[in-house]
């Protein structure tokens, strides 16, 4: 699993706006393979497990309020290097900063709607892969 497998979840922001094909062809013209996708809200429970681990940042509860908001389409895509490349693609956290042609430079709204998330670590793809899918290895 070590490297080629990530995964990403397009965010209620640039769901609500219709940009899930636009990302999703984005994303497969870079050379991800879509091992596993589903559409799903999350609950402002939900949300807060999910970024748990910023709990103390005063940012948690917009965090959560953002994306409980409305569907997030959740995926796990793979390709060698998915990590980085997949960071690469989507671009800065903040899309004042993001890269021209990225996914947040072309679709984010701003840093709490930024469109798209991506795991930073093959230790952060296998646990946030599992929070939406029953076993991130099995696909």
């Amino acid at each position: 699993m070590s490297g080629n497998r990530t995964f990403s979840m397009i965010k209620p922001d640039a769901v609500k706006d219709g940009h899930n094909g636009a990302i999703l062809k984005i994303i497969e013209d870079a050379g991800f393979r879509i091992v596993a996708i589903k559409k799903t809200l999350l609950t402002p429970e939900l949300a807060g497990q999910f970024y748990a681990v910023h709990a103390e940042r005063p940012f948690y509860q917009t965090l959560k309020d953002v994306m409980s908001a409305g569907p997030i389409v959740a995926m796990i895509l793979e390709k060698d290097n998915a990590i980085a490349d997949f960071r690469e693609l989507i671009g800065a956290t903040n899309p004042a900063n993001a890269n021209e042609g990225t996914i947040r430079k072309l679709f984010a709204k701003s840093l709490e709607s930024n469109a798209i998330h991506g795991s930073d670590s093959d230790e952060n793809a296998l646990i946030e892969g599992n929070f939406f899918f029953s076993s991130f290895e099995k696909f």
